[in-house]
């Protein structure tokens, strides 16, 4: 498994609780999801955690991130790594 992990300046963290509720059924039906966790870590900060069956899965979506038009985040880093355990 591998994860794709992103960083993100809150813009407008109200409107971005609110593109979550298009963005969670987008990532969840990318090819190879196996789970999501979407993390307020500050009022101005956030991060995500994709976790997917393959690296090649996890670099097309992070790929798509990376294409994707920010406008109530700004993506501070877009990292893709293997999960070396979960529970």
């Amino acid at each position: 498994m591998h994860a794709v992990v992103i960083d993100v300046t809150f813009n407008d963290a109200s409107a971005a609780q609110a593109e979550l509720s298009q963005l969670v059924p987008q990532v969840s039906a990318a090819p190879g999801f196996v789970a999501g966790y979407w993390i307020a870590l500050s009022p101005n900060k956030g991060t995500s955690v994709v976790v997917l069956d393959s690296e090649e899965s996890a670099q097309a979506l992070a790929k798509m991130a990376e294409g994707a038009p920010a406008m109530a985040v700004t993506m501070d880093s877009i990292q893709v790594g293997e999960v070396m355990g979960n529970a």
